[in-house]
């Protein structure tokens, strides 16, 4: 049972970004014993609550679930090299790599590039695999891999499966599930229902992000403002970027959490589910989110009972184990195992001041927490 008052205020707060004019539209959801309970869209939104939202780095989750199967099959191990798997990938000094660094953004090659038109076909990922270099000695530090980590990941899938990944996802995880409108690798002739991308408002002032994190500026490495824009373009979508091309409403999005916190059918082994959920392997320190430590697991993030949580992409009356994984643009996602709520927030605003979008994401977040707790 929903806590109504507070969901009526996670609503009001969702509807300020609108009426500014920050954000064109946006999707809410919040599910609950393997239902959604409550959706809602808001803004100029086509097709409703079926209208589907780029996640971005949501996807990631996604990507690693399928993982989690392979792991608990046998075919992969935590430890095994990935060039014991993809031998091109062991190119130029990266032969040591691990799955697990891969899984927990400690790889050492978190830019490595991989773009159109080389990532359109399998042969060419591949290729560009040999090319990469270390940044950096693999286990050492943390560093976002936005995009190039689970490009790896996905090779992987499709060499134990035999199919490309968007198929291997599919049949391991979203069909089992009976998630149809979340997706990875959207064909041309069924992108009709995705919001388009835009960016609005400006840019924080140094001396805004200095008031803030105590610097004047950060850098987003690939995350730019031409990268998001890009999953506008019919090919990338069709494509299924694995670090952030899927795409949801935010129903599926909060079930697909659901489905994590029960597991139906047994989907996931529960030694790997358990592991995947709660046990943090990655406590190195984020750049990007203020040196906090990062909480990672082998594909999620766990909020933590160090109160940093709402630093992680969580709310404030997040229980510690909360798990999820956020998504650029201010895209929310995770499952609260002390409430049983899963919450997802998306939209297709990226707001240039991300100051203000972190806020929103505390907000949002604090108040979607607060749906599960006692009126």
């Amino acid at each position: 049972m929903i806590n109504r008052e507070a969901f009526d205020a996670l609503v009001t707060r969702a509807h300020r970004e609108l009426d500014e004019g920050i954000v064109p539209s946006c999707q809410l959801a919040i599910a609950e014993n393997g239902e959604v309970v409550e959706s809602v869209t808001l803004g100029d939104a086509a097709a409703g609550n079926d209208t589907r939202y780029v996640i971005f780095s949501c996807t990631k989750a996604l990507v690693a679930s399928a993982i989690w199967q392979v792991l608990a099959d046998g075919a992969i191990s935590l430890d095994d090299r990935v060039a014991d798997h993809i031998p091109e990938f062991g190119e130029n000094g990266k032969g040591a790599v691990t799955i697990e660094q891969v899984l927990l953004h400690t790889s050492g090659f978190p830019r490595a590039p991989l773009g159109p038109p080389r990532w359109l076909t399998r042969e060419g990922r591949v290729a560009t695999f040999a090319k990469w270099r270390l940044n950096w000695e693999p286990g050492t530090r943390f560093e976002y891999h936005a995009t190039s980590a689970h490009w790896v990941l996905a090779e992987l899938l499709a060499r134990v499966d035999g199919v490309d990944h968007t198929e291997s996802i599919r049949h391991r995880v979203l069909e089992p599930l009976g998630l149809t409108r979340l997706a990875l690798g959207v064909p041309h002739d069924k992108q009709h229902d995705v919001a388009p991308v835009v960016h609005t408002g400006h840019e924080p002032t140094p001396e805004e992000f200095s008031a803030v994190l105590g610097v004047p500026g950060i850098d987003l490495g690939e995350v730019t403002e031409a990268a998001l824009m890009g999953f506008n373009e019919p090919d990338a979508l069709a494509v299924g970027v694995p670090g952030g091309g899927g795409v949801s409403t935010a129903a599926d999005l909060t079930l697909f959490y659901q489905a994590l916190l029960h597991n139906p059918g047994d989907l996931w082994d529960p030694k790997w589910l358990s592991i995947a959920t709660s046990d943090v392997r990655n406590t190195f320190e984020e750049v990007l989110r203020g040196g906090i430590p990062a909480n990672r697991t082998i594909g999620l993030v766990v909020a933590g009972g160090d109160g940093l949580g709402p630093r992680r992409g969580f709310g404030h009356d997040n229980s510690p184990g909360t798990f999820g994984h956020d998504g650029a643009g201010g895209q929310l996602a995770w499952a609260d195992p002390e409430t049983g709520l899963s919450f997802a927030y998306l939209t297709n605003g990226i707001d240039r001041h991300l100051i203000r979008q972190w806020r929103r994401n505390v907000g949002i977040g604090s108040r979607a927490a607060a749906v599960g707790l006692p009126g």
